[in-house]
């Protein structure tokens, strides 16, 4: 199977448990590999036989901006349900970071593999 994927998309959102995690926005930093079939695309080098990156990451970037979850666990499923909203996506592997959340950990995520008929 093809993948089209996201590669470290920062946003900025309300994400987390403590007290000031809900009152500042933070940096969550989103990949996102969609699982789909590029036959018909590269045949057709049509738009509209593709999985549309740029469409998808605005709305990946919109929600994760907006949704002001208390976990990435919640984030993360949130955005693979978004992902396979779109008709071509069969499997989505997303991966939500919290960068520097941890000290002296670069990062900390979740990271969620789903796919359409689940």
């Amino acid at each position: 199977m093809d993948k089209v994927f996201i590669k470290d998309l920062l946003v900025r959102g309300i994400i987390g448990i403590r007290d000031w995690e809900r009152e500042k926005e933070q940096d969550i930093l989103i990949n996102v590999t969609v699982y789909t079939d590029t036959t018909r695309a590269a045949e057709t080098d049509d738009i509209n036989d593709c999985v549309d990156y740029s469409a998808l990451a605005k709305k990946v970037q919109t929600h994760a901006e907006t949704a002001k979850r208390l976990t990435v666990e919640a984030l993360a499923n949130d955005l693979a349900k978004i992902c396979l909203d779109v008709k071509l996506a069969r499997k989505v592997v997303v991966r939500v970071e919290k960068p520097g959340a941890v000290r002296f950990a670069k990062s900390v995520g979740v990271e969620v593999e789903r796919k359409r008929d689940e």
